[in-house]
């Protein structure tokens, strides 16, 4: 499968298993992912979830063959996702390498994100002629700063680890070769506490975020739509 589910105690590890191509995501993946953070949300022994990748990427971003081919189903996939996002129980991203397009944006949903010194991210929305997606246009300036969102956003460039955080892109740089192992240990010391207690802090922390950018993936879907005919789907051409 393209999406590996192993879980350690109370954490359930989602690994993108994609290797051949980057880890890149088209509507399957996006649909099984979906259904993978349903299923945590309902199970009362899943405490709390990691995402990571297998190789050197964590997420090339979308399979951009796959959107030529079904953009609508890609888009209908991709929303469910990002909704099933929103899930109470913790969200941690162990960034084993490259973080492209969604494979940075989805950063930006979870609560603590790790990163191995080699990784970097870039959103590449500008140079593909299209708009930024998953919110980002609103959760990049609140999670870093507007420069520093501006330059991701507009620039399109690469921004490695130590850039990231220090722009509070991600919470910290582990050892080499290390994310995995130290998200876990970090994850299983937080599964231990209460699962109420722990929604509660979500809930909290996210009071207000959530409606912000769920109302600018609107705008963004609107600007992707207006920007159609001379944007992605024509680059793809």
């Amino acid at each position: 499968m393209a999406l590996q589910i192993d879980n350690h105690g109370r954490v359930r590890v989602l690994r993108f298993d994609r290797p051949d191509r980057l880890n890149a995501l088209d509507a399957q993946h996006y649909g099984l992912i979906a259904d993978a953070l349903d299923a945590a949300a309902a199970d009362d022994a899943v405490g709390v979830l990691v995402f990571t990748g297998t190789g050197r990427a964590f997420c090339a971003g979308a399979d951009l063959r796959a959107l030529k081919v079904d953009g609508r189903a890609t888009g209908v996939q991709f929303d469910r996702m990002l909704d099933s996002l929103a899930i109470d129980k913790p969200l941690i991203a162990a960034v084993n390498g490259l973080a492209v397009g969604i494979g940075t944006t989805i950063l930006l949903h979870c609560d603590i994100v790790l990163a191995d010194p080699a990784a970097r991210f870039r959103t590449p929305f500008a140079p593909l002629g299209t708009a930024p997606e998953a919110g980002s246009s609103y959760l990049l300036a609140q999670r870093t700063n507007t420069q520093f969102a501006n330059l991701m956003l507009l620039g399109g460039d690469w921004i490695d680890a130590p850039t990231a955080l220090h722009n509070h892109l991600i919470a910290a740089v582990s050892a080499p070769d290390a994310t995995l192992d130290e998200a876990l240990a970090l994850a299983q010391r937080i599964a231990e506490h209460s699962p109420a207690a722990l929604a509660a802090a979500k809930r909290l922390v996210a009071e207000g975020t959530l409606a912000a950018s769920r109302a600018a993936r609107v705008r963004e879907t609107q600007e992707a739509a207006r920007l159609g005919a001379d944007g992605l789907l024509n680059y793809l051409k």
